[in-house]
């Protein structure tokens, strides 16, 4: 008697992704690179489980130039999103590290295919993830792959350690001044000027809220285009690589580029920088006196601000546009204007308004509300006695004493226009009557 045919075992299609990385990405522009290396030894291997059901997906997960220390992979995301939504049963990778050099990482991975019964085959390592075996040795694996990159990573860290003492250039972005050239920094001979000037201005002012002003007045830049500002420049300041030096975690070794600063301008604006801030500021301030700040404006309606520079030992100053400040000279047609020229036209005008019989007689007005007593003869003679007594006031005393009478000045190609305040000049003529004014001289 013969046996019935036995019935064929049907078996269950297993849909398997190939997943290939690589960390760097030399080479990845050849015709045939590691990329395709991985994946053609892959597909081989699942070629030869075609008896296990096992078939290629369409879809190619590939990370090139992409670190295995981290899980924020494109490809990785794709082909995990494709696992929660079941269109995975197998993930098959060249070598494990391929998919993770973290232990933690990995594990988070697999937590995801055990929740979607997922098996992950290694080709060159013989073995998947679903007997006690298989994860024993993935496990195992795994810690020595972490212990490879964490070895690598030291490497790494001392070979830069010493490349730095030996005063070789690691790479990042140059500082201003400097240029990368076969892997070394020269000298950029425009920039470096601009670096040498502010080393030299800051001597001269201690200031770089000043100095940042200056230089956008003067259109300098950062290399992308950006305003150099306070905080950039203190960072230049305290940039060793412009003495020729290479900085590693707070030691300094002398560095094979050129120097730009040289080291007595150095420790002049170290000694500078070791005052404090409000010491510096309150110098600044006090070399610099501004008549007319916050009271000067441009033809286009914004404010001038004080600035000055220094030659030798001679002191420049200038009231610039802020407009000049914000958008680059050009921008305002009075884009700077010399300090003591101006400051003397609006002392000049205010000498004639007080001999004008209509200005004094204002006043008289506008004091009288204050102080009946004052008559229109004693408000001309208090105001007539400032035009002798200026010139022996002190800076500050000046300074106050333009701000109490000037409202605006607003200055035009057609010249000034200043806008007196009623009240101030009521105010003065009271001081000047009861000689304050001379007891601040």
């Amino acid at each position: 008697m013969t046996k019935p045919p036995e019935k064929s075992k049907v078996l269950r299609k297993l849909r398997c992704a190939v997943y290939t990385r690589k960390s760097s990405e030399e080479g990845l522009e050849q015709e045939f690179n590691s990329l395709h290396a991985q994946r053609e030894a892959c597909e081989a291997y699942i070629a030869s489980q075609r008896s296990e059901g096992w078939v290629l997906v369409r879809d190619q997960y590939d990370d090139g130039g992409v670190s295995g220390g981290t899980l924020e992979r494109p490809g990785l995301k794709r082909l995990l999103a494709d696992i929660e939504d079941g269109l995975v049963d197998v993930v098959v990778v060249y070598k494990i590290d391929r998919l993770s050099r973290s232990l933690m990482d990995f594990s988070k991975l697999v937590e995801v295919f055990d929740r979607n019964g997922v098996t992950f085959v290694s080709v060159t390592q013989s073995f998947n993830t679903t007997t006690s075996m298989g994860r024993l040795t993935l496990n195992i694996l795994l810690s020595f792959a972490q212990f490879e990159r964490e070895v690598t990573g030291e490497r790494i860290r001392d070979k830069i350690a010493a490349s730095r003492r030996k005063g070789m250039w690691m790479g990042g972005v140059p500082p201003l001044g400097y240029v990368v050239k076969d892997r070394k920094l020269v000298e950029n001979p425009g920039d470096a000027a601009h670096v040498r000037w502010v080393f030299a201005r800051f001597i001269e002012i201690g200031s770089g809220t000043v100095l940042a002003r200056e230089l956008a007045a003067r259109g300098v830049t950062t290399r992308r285009g950006h305003r150099i500002d306070k905080k950039f420049i203190y960072r230049m300041l305290n940039n060793r690589a412009y003495i020729g030096e290479a900085v590693h975690k707070g030691d300094s070794y002398p560095g094979e580029h050129d120097a730009i600063i040289e080291r007595e301008m150095w420790d002049k604006v170290h000694a500078i920088l070791q005052e404090s801030p409000r010491k510096r500021a309150a110098r600044t301030r006090a070399d610099t006196p501004a008549l007319l700040k916050g009271l000067l404006f441009g033809p286009d309606g914004a404010a001038f601000s004080p600035t000055h520079t220094r030659k030798g030992d001679r002191l420049y100053r200038y009231y610039v546009s802020q407009t000049v400040l914000k958008h680059g000279a050009g921008s305002c047609p009075i884009g700077r204007v010399p300090a003591g020229e101006i400051e003397a036209a609006v002392i000049d005008q205010l000498r004639a308004v007080f001999r004008q019989p209509e200005i004094v007689a204002g006043t008289w007005k506008a004091a009288r509300a204050h102080a009946d007593d004052i008559t229109e003869a004693d408000a001309r003679a208090a105001l007539q006695q400032l035009e002798p007594l200026w010139d022996k006031l002190f800076p500050a005393e000046q300074a106050r004493i333009v701000a109490l009478l000037v409202e605006r000045v607003d200055i035009g190609a057609d010249g000034l226009n200043v806008r007196l305040r009623v009240d101030g000049l009521a105010g003065l003529a009271r001081e000047m009557l009861a000689g304050d004014m001379g007891a601040a001289a």
